[in-house]
């Protein structure tokens, strides 16, 4: 029973229903991430429906560390976290990973958190709740620091994952 419903979670990734449904920057609806004043981390309370996709984005820099925790109750929620100048390669998807996400980050710019319905369920219209919560931690590194640890300049850090997820 597992062994098949493993089988069947890698077919609709391979098939593209584990892909958001959204997979251009267009129709893409772009939120900015506040955080309080003092605070490392803001929460945000949303929905989706269908083929709706939202980004949240939000600057960092190079060496912190970014996490974001996923809650709902919908099972074909979820999200990537892409890396500075990037419209759809992801250094995380949830539906890979599961719904926490912890990582050293690699450059400074703005990152975004992208939520969406899986294509199976956004075909069927459904809609999803959920709680987002992103934090940024840490200070910047600078590049001679990566290389004075070890690291050749631009060397990706390990990214983990947090939690068990779904």
């Amino acid at each position: 029973m597992q062994k098949a419903c493993m089988a069947t979670v890698v077919a609709l990734v391979l098939l593209g229903g584990g892909l958001p449904a959204a997979s251009s920057a267009a129709g893409i609806e772009h939120r900015a991430v506040q955080f309080a004043k003092g605070s490392s981390s803001a929460t945000i309370k949303g929905s989706v429906k269908g083929d709706q996709t939202i980004d949240y984005a939000l600057r960092a820099r190079a060496g912190q560390t970014m996490s974001v925790q996923l809650a709902t109750t919908h099972g074909a929620l979820g999200f990537n976290v892409l890396p500075p100048g990037s419209n759809d390669v992801a250094i995380f998807n949830s539906t890979v990973g599961g719904n926490d996400f912890k990582g050293t980050l690699e450059a400074d710019g703005e990152y975004k958190v992208r939520v969406y319905l899986i294509r199976v369920a956004a075909r069927r219209g459904e809609q999803a709740a959920y709680t987002l919560t992103v934090g940024i931690t840490g200070a910047a590194q600078a590049p001679a620091a990566a290389a004075a640890a070890g690291a050749p300049a631009g060397a990706p850090d390990p990214i983990e994952r947090a939690g068990g997820g779904r």
